[in-house]
């Protein structure tokens, strides 16, 4: 099959190569497995952060993906829910042990032996791909593949964050960074709860006209202060700057959730910018985003196909992933992006 894998840590500052394509041997799968045959796979920004070495560093080689779209080509002897030509998702949680306090208390993002797919394991920047019948999901067949990919974690991950806010109806809430993951939550909450007002901070005049387009009561720049505090605010960007701009638009006990994997490091000083008495102070909260449940994705599918949510996709060839890339690292974004394979 063909693959794009990865072989070491890459600075994309100074390679725009970073992903090789490469004929390796079609994978088999164990007995409790399903051989996937991938047609399309999200580009995350997690990609870039494992690329660059932000996060724990993947088993070279690796082939990424997680955003993972495609039907089962063959069946482990074990497997009892799934059968040949199902479509099937796949998403960054590819295993758990099952056994931890997290896992038995419905926490299994935070387990000790969280697997991720395509860092600890082959993902889907390529033809086929194996994995555990129990961490894969049916896909609801209102989505195209390109348009259910990004659902898998942009959406699944902005869901989780959504519920970490404590959002309720009538209520503001902030959205810093409009790629792929906040149009989503846009459309979620817009769903979910009617009465709320929805802020966004974006850098790019294109991203914010889109967000309005989408609803969004005010589009603003990421240094802006809101005409009314909020309640709660959700960051999906790289940077410490859009957190620490963001605190001083909450309201006293408000919420920043931090939809990011990681935040680069190159701009880490912004937190000497800090001043408790104006970002903090009245009991305001940080809290992360750590992973995601498999609970997340399926209620995420749900939801999405009963509104429904309809990504905007940008699609490339699988031997285009190192431009995809390229262009998500200089924050050329509209939606979310796509290999189709």
């Amino acid at each position: 099959m063909r693959a794009m894998i990865l072989n070491s840590l890459t600075d994309l500052g100074r390679s725009s190569e970073p992903l090789v394509m490469t004929s390796i041997p079609d994978p088999v799968p164990a007995d409790n497995e399903v051989l996937v045959k991938v047609s399309a796979c999200g580009v995350c920004h997690t990609e870039l952060d494992e690329i660059e070495g932000r996060t724990p560093p993947p088993h070279f080689p690796v082939i990424p993906g997680h955003q993972v779209i495609g039907k089962v080509s063959v069946a482990g002897k074990n497997i009892k829910g799934l059968k040949t030509g199902d479509r099937v998702g796949v998403a960054w949680i590819f295993s758990s042990c099952g056994k931890c306090r997290f896992c038995l208390g419905g926490q299994e993002n935070l387990c000790p032996d969280f697997k991720a797919t395509g860092r600890d394991a082959n993902g889907g920047y390529a033809e086929y791909m194996t994995v555990s019948e129990a961490y894969t999901y049916k896909i609801p067949e209102i989505f195209t593949d390109s348009q259910a990919a990004p659902l898998l974690c942009a959406g699944a991950v902005g869901y989780r964050s959504v519920k970490l806010t404590g959002l309720q109806d009538g209520q503001n809430i902030g959205l810093t960074g409009f790629g792929a993951s906040g149009h989503l939550v846009l459309q979620i909450i817009k769903y979910k709860y009617p009465g709320v007002k929805i802020f966004i901070f974006a850098r790019s005049e294109n991203e914010r006209a889109f967000a309005l387009e989408l609803g969004a009561s005010w589009a603003g720049d990421s240094t802006d202060y809101v005409p009314e505090q909020l309640d709660s605010i959700i960051d999906t960007t790289p940077v410490w700057k859009s957190v620490v701009e963001a605190l001083k638009n909450l309201k006293p006990g408000g919420r920043l959730v931090i939809n990011a994997i990681r935040k680069e490091e190159n701009d880490k000083d912004y937190l000497l910018n800090i001043d408790y008495s104006r970002h903090l102070w009245m009991e305001k909260e940080i809290k992360s985003v750590a992973n995601v449940t498999r609970n997340d994705v399926r209620e995420f599918l749900e939801i999405a196909s009963e509104i429904p949510v309809i990504p905007e996709v940008q699609e490339y060839k699988l031997e285009d992933a190192n431009i995809a890339l390229a262009e998500l690292k200089k924050r050329k974004i509209r939606g979310a992006k796509v290999l189709v394979i």
